[in-house]
């Protein structure tokens, strides 16, 4: 694989990585998502909530979450609330609902700083990928595989497909930043 395309490959890591990170920083809506880091507790070991429930948002405010078995529900509220995602889940029978309240603008500003934080951590790596990259080709040069103007040239594809990343992580930032804004 040459240099460019491991760029290539790694930047686009760290875009869908972002990518599924922003899916559980929580809005003024239900989200399905948010509950996709929730492990349970269930049958000696640990698994997500959406392999053993379907989740649904039947309303903009209200997750409805039936487990397939129904004697998992009251396990999974009590996952839910060992979580931290500051909702409360109703066991109701074979179902657990929660009511995803309103955020204040504080609770939105800090949801805000958590969507630039990972978007912060996601340029970190892409930044790291254009030293490695920058530094093989570097290493070709000097090893002799590699002409001057080659290096050059590859340096400003890398720098090119760094900024194009940057730009992409900025652009879902900015798209989740409108989504957490919007009440």
């Amino acid at each position: 694989m040459d240099i460019i395309t491991l760029a290539k490959t790694k930047m686009g890591a760290a875009t869908e990585h972002l990518k599924n990170e922003l899916k559980s920083v929580r809005t003024g809506r239900a989200n399905p998502a948010m509950l996709d880091h929730v492990m349970v507790e269930i049958y000696g070991s640990p698994m997500r909530i959406k392999d053993i429930a379907s989740v649904t948002a039947p309303e903009p405010r209200l997750l409805l979450i039936t487990p397939f078995d129904s004697k998992n529900a009251s396990t999974i509220g009590k996952a839910i609330e060992k979580a931290n995602l500051n909702v409360s889940p109703i066991v109701d029978g074979n179902v657990v609902r929660i009511k995803i309240s309103p955020m204040d603008e504080s609770g939105r500003k800090n949801m805000i700083k958590q969507c630039y934080k990972l978007t912060e951590d996601a340029k970190i790596v892409i930044r790291n990928v254009r030293r490695d990259c920058n530094e093989a080709a570097r290493k070709q040069k000097s090893d002799g595989t590699l002409a001057e103007d080659a290096m050059k040239k590859m340096e400003k594809s890398i720098q090119e497909l760094t900024d194009k990343s940057c730009k992409e992580l900025d652009d879902l930032c900015a798209k989740k930043e409108k989504e957490i804004a919007t009440i």
